[in-house]
């Protein structure tokens, strides 16, 4: 290209360009002002063929311009800084399969950006941009950091994704605090070498997805605190080993999932301090080291199954934590319940975890027939599943007193004079009530009328006690 086709804002950028100096075309108080054309073709002639000088390091810098026409760098490989910064672009830049060496569009205006395939060896900088189409970086290979934050995006076509980010590859941060989109972003297959910060985000796609990251795989954390999206997030498969941190975040998708992270690695799960989910709550097959889980934040329909966690934070009595595990669409869990006895065992809370197990027998009864539901009820009565052994007690302690009560009062006849023992209602009680143990005074002495049906009724419910004491132990014992 001639230099004198050019026009004079054209010609300042080109000379600029060969010792990397920065235009700025922006006037001193007129923030949003006029802003001087640069044409798409010049800028990229100037990025692949533009001027050298001896001893300087060229690099295109220009602030608060606008350029027309589609800047194409399609394959093209670009070893100079390129920063386009506050600038306005008439059509989206397209830059799939491109080689750079540090690309920033900083505070400026896009319909969209197309950087597919593209390799970039610094950063890539969106910082407070604004865009009214589609970011594409799918595939792309960053070495440095990818920065989003305060930038605004929304997609023309709810049909595709806002950011489309699938299997991208980030050597370091994904920066995309105060990040406000209206629509999907997809982060399927992506990785990133450090951390993912979406604190203070606003993610909106009413009634669809508004994050999905399966198969994501992150280095460090995944911060999202007060994170508030309106539509799913979907992290299934997703590998953290730090925290994916929600502290004060609001999750809505009502009438469907909220947060699903089912079959994820997590070190740490932050779900405290914000407001009730709205949607459903899929944690199944899911690892997590440290599961911080606030009750008051529980969906009314919470998916538990195979979820597997070593600590539960922060301590509550068992009494608040079993609500969750009835809110798997009714379905009764085993696995759920002996995962919170576990956490409660090893913070040493025994008294917690029998209050869990006691739980998880009685949720079992109502899987059973009949006959099992009254076996059940029964042994609950009797000792709580064996979880309440002073129960058996008092129920024992109460039998004798009443047998005592109604055996002094009344002696039976011995069945041979002369050779029975001298009475004793308590022994004679005790006979009936305990079938193992004998003081040979129910062998000696014969109740009649509503006595002896006294007597049949102590010796069945000491049956009764003693194999529901029996089934007990044997059940507390097996748990240990």
């Amino acid at each position: 290209m001639e230099i004198n086709a050019l026009t004079p804002a054209e010609r300042r950028v080109w000379r600029a360009f060969a010792t990397g100096a920065t235009v700025d075309f922006r006037v001193a108080g007129e923030e949003n002002g006029p802003r001087p054309a640069l044409r798409a073709a010049v800028l990229r002639a100037l990025l692949l063929n533009g001027p050298r000088e001896p001893g300087e390091i060229a690099a295109l810098k220009v602030v608060g311009a606008r350029v027309t026409g589609v800047l194409d760098l399609r394959q093209a490989v670009v070893d100079s800084v390129f920063r386009l910064v506050h600038c306005h672009f008439d059509e989206a830049p397209n830059l799939v399969g491109a080689q750079l060496a540090h690309l920033s569009l900083r505070e400026s205006e896009l319909p969209g950006l197309d950087a597919s395939h593209t390799r970039i060896d610094g950063g890539l900088r969106l910082t407070r941009c604004r865009m009214s189409g589609s970011v594409r970086l799918s595939r792309a290979q960053i070495s440095g950091a990818l920065y989003l934050d305060g930038a605004q995006v929304t997609a023309p076509d709810p049909a595709q994704p806002a950011l489309q980010f699938n299997q991208v590859s980030i050597d370091d941060d994904l920066c995309a605090r105060g990040l406000r989109v209206q629509g999907l972003i997809r982060l399927d297959g992506a990785s990133v070498a450090g951390s993912i910060d979406l604190q203070d985000a606003e993610l909106s796609n009413p009634g669809s997805q508004v994050l999905t990251a399966e198969s994501l795989d992150v280095g460090a954390n995944l911060l999202a605190r007060r994170l508030r999206a309106d539509g799913r997030i979907d992290l299934r498969g997703a590998r953290v080993p730090g925290r994916v941190d929600l502290l004060r975040s609001t999750l809505s998708n009502p009438g469907d999932t909220a947060l699903r992270v089912s079959s994820c690695v997590i070190g740490e799960l932050w779900l405290r301090e914000g407001a009730p989910i709205k949607g459903r709550l899929n944690l199944r097959r899911a690892e997590v080291g440290q599961l911080q889980l606030q009750p008051e934040m529980l969906p009314d329909q919470v998916r538990l199954l195979d979820l597997t966690y070593t600590f539960l934070t922060p301590h509550e009595p068992a009494e608040r934590r079993l609500p969750m595990l009835e809110r798997d669409d009714g379905a009764f869990d085993p696995h759920a319940y002996e995962q919170l006895t576990a956490a409660y065992r090893r913070i040493g809370d025994d008294r917690a975890a029998r209050v869990v197990q006691l739980a998880k027998q009685r949720r079992h009864r109502r899987t059973l027939p009949w006959y099992g539901r009254a076996w059940g009820r029964l042994q609950d009565a009797a000792v709580g599943y064996g979880f309440r052994p002073l129960r058996a007690a008092g129920w024992l302690l109460s039998l004798l007193a009443v047998g005592s009560i109604a055996y002094a009062g009344h002696h039976p006849p011995p069945l041979k004079e002369g050779e029975a023992p001298d009475f004793n209602p308590v022994f004679y009680t005790l006979d009936l009530l305990l079938p193992v143990i004998s003081f040979g005074q129910e062998s000696a002495y014969a109740p009649a009328g509503g006595y002896q049906w006294l007597a049949y009724v102590l010796i069945v419910t000491g049956w009764i006690l003693a194999t529901t004491v029996v089934a007990g132990v044997t059940r507390t014992v097996s748990r240990q």
